[in-house]
């Protein structure tokens, strides 16, 4: 199966040892100076889709850039209705392309669950778990009246909360811790 490729190489500790390094990297950068450069996403991304290519020639690419688009869609999203930054979801795809469709998975996982308990954590210690919990009621809301009829997307956007009311945090951290549990996580298992 082609989602399987970039699963299947011999060498997964190489892949998930250059995923780690730039994503611990990504995440200091982004603590000191609230941002993740695109000199850094940019050739993470296409030198891990030209070793996707050596690895699996097509179908590796395939894996590949079908990890990227999966990896950064959620932050893509995030950063389209003002809760995320552009740099979170272009480090994700990057990283995607270096672990493919089955690794990014995991790694995905691993991060939207750090990135959670990293929230829940910064919202109490700054007092604002009222404010998050009222947002979240918000963003539901949001959800719902998306889901339950057709409606234009800027309706949508107006039932969210103002992006100055959202928590904020360097999620470069949610993503370098997220993808540290996902690399143990997946070497241990491979064993």
């Amino acid at each position: 199966m082609w989602a399987m490729t970039l699963w299947d190489n011999a060498t997964p500790w190489f892949h998930w040892g250059v995923v780690v390094g730039v994503a611990l990297f990504a995440a200091v950068w982004d603590v000191r100076r609230q941002r993740i450069p695109n000199r850094l996403t940019g050739p993470v991304l296409l030198v891990g889709l030209a070793v996707a290519v050596v690895i699996g020639g097509p179908v590796g690419l395939a894996d590949a850039a079908t990890a990227c688009l999966m990896m950064a869609a959620p932050f893509v999203v995030l950063f389209a209705v003002g809760g995320g930054g552009a740099g979170d979801a272009k480090l994700m795809g990057a990283l995607g392309a270096w672990l493919g469709v089955v690794n990014g998975a995991v790694a995905l996982l691993g991060v939207v669950l750090v990135g959670i308990v990293l929230a829940i954590g910064v919202a109490v210690r700054r007092g604002q778990v009222a404010t998050v919990a009222g947002n979240l009621a918000q963003v539901g809301r949001g959800l719902l009246l998306f889901a339950a009829a057709p409606t234009r997307p800027s309706a949508v956007l107006e039932a969210l909360p103002p992006p100055g009311k959202c928590l904020s945090f360097p999620y470069g951290v949610a993503i370098g811790a997220g993808v540290c549990v996902s690399a143990i996580g997946v070497l241990l298992w491979r064993g």
